[in-house]
């Protein structure tokens, strides 16, 4: 039987609605409007392989920039004790360029392409610092459940705006109704974070440094420690070296699945139709999941997972029509949240106490690395080829792999 939500308490609640608010980021943004805008309205004058490319390049490089920044910012966090601070300083740069969109005009691609950068810097490194209040949320055996009640919370309030902005494009004039789609995202993201910085406690920290140099020495100096204790971590460094390349594979397709389709001449009623019902989906089957890995584990919970998403990759070199776009879309909203859910949860089971934010900064910056690769590959294959189909199939070697290494993992 699914949890209800009216048992939890303010503070886990008011954690979940992060989830509700940076999800329509996910997306209006990242997911269904804001790809097949760029394609149609700001890549005005480019042409269409060279479209997907820049989008699939500035993609990978956004995510190189937060790789890059996530394992220091993290330690930091937990030697200063600026875990909140820190998130609301990227949801902020978040925001700020996604409310930038409804500037956008035709032929707009190159501040479309930065705008997107810095909202996906924004996204990423916020959820380092939000993923790392979970385990001091609540004791450990509730993490499970916590985490995928988060992410179906963030699909149905992902869901709930992408539908609004929906109607939006249906019924406004031109590309009036994309513009207030991305504003409407900037004021969602703004008022489900504040929940989340008003009632969830800072997690305590042994030593406080009080100024900013002191806590970046301090920083630096646990991050070299972790890099240098982190392969005593067995575990811990197998599941996040399955993680690398599952989770390319799983961005790979939330980034460029609308973009894709807009290609093969899908229209946007369609895209973004199919992903809104993505989200519904998602929401019983994130709750799902949490039940399924406390009776089978977490380990067998994400392998089922990927074993799905193998087959759904298979099945995505073949689309052509409307409808095997939404029948992939459900397929997908079956296995996307859940599958995330539970790695968040079992990665925090095996973290040391009170280094939480240093190793999800770890976890994240294998999130975004993994990110880097496979739209970068994308980008290239379309580019060289002019084939998207042929650049899906390549894609199988990310869960192919990801497969083999979690096999390995104890748990």
């Amino acid at each position: 039987m699914l949890p209800s939500f009216r048992k939890l308490e303010k503070k886990v609640l008011s954690w979940c609605a992060y989830d509700v608010g940076n999800s329509a980021f996910a997306t209006t943004i990242m997911a269904a409007i804001y790809p097949v805008y760029f394609r149609e309205v700001a890549s005005q004058g480019l042409a269409p392989n060279l479209s997907t490319a820049y989008w699939a390049y500035t993609a990978s490089a956004a995510l190189f920039l937060s790789a890059f920044l996530s394992p220091l910012l993290g330690a930091l966090a937990d030697v200063q004790g600026s875990k909140k601070r820190l998130l609301a300083l990227f949801t902020g740069l978040g925001i700020f360029s996604t409310g930038s969109m409804a500037l956008i005009g035709p032929g707009d691609w190159l501040l479309a392409l930065l705008l997107m950068a810095g909202g996906t810097v924004g996204f990423t490194i916020s959820i380092i610092f939000y993923d790392a209040l979970l385990p001091s949320l609540v004791p450990p055996e509730r993490v499970d459940m916590v985490s995928s009640q988060g992410y179906a919370l963030g699909y149905l309030g992902g869901g709930v705006l992408l539908a609004i902005n929906f109607v939006f494009i249906a019924l406004l004039p031109g590309t009036l109704g994309a513009r207030l789609s991305f504003l409407s995202v900037a004021f969602w993201w703004a008022g489900f974070t504040v929940p989340v910085l008003l009632n969830v406690a800072e997690p305590p920290v042994e030593y406080k440094r009080k100024y900013t140099a002191e806590a970046l020495r301090g920083g630096a100096a646990r991050l070299r420690s972790t890099f240098r204790d982190i392969r005593s971590f067995r575990n811990l460094f197998l599941f996040l070296v399955a993680f690398w390349f599952y989770n390319d594979g799983i961005g790979t397709i939330i980034r460029m699945a609308a973009i894709y389709g807009s290609q093969l001449g899908i229209s946007m009623n369609h895209l973004v139709g199919a992903l809104l019902l993505t989200q519904f989906v998602g929401i019983p089957f994130s709750l799902a999941f949490g039940t399924l890995a406390s009776r089978i584990g977490s380990k067998k919970t994400i392998l089922t997972g990927l074993y799905f998403y193998l087959c759904l990759i298979i099945a995505g070199i073949f689309i052509s029509k409307p409808w095997h776009f939404w029948g992939l879309a459900i397929a997908v909203g079956m296995v996307q949240g859940g599958t995330q859910a539970i790695s968040r949860s079992f990665f925090a089971s095996m973290i040391p106490p009170g280094r939480t934010a240093e190793f999800f900064g770890f976890y994240d910056i294998s999130s975004k690395f993994s990110g880097i690769l496979g739209p970068a590959i994308f980008g290239i294959v379309t580019q060289v080829t002019g084939s998207s189909s042929l650049a899906i199939a390549i894609l199988s070697y990310t869960f192919i792999l990801g497969i083999l290494i979690l096999r390995k993992v104890q748990g």
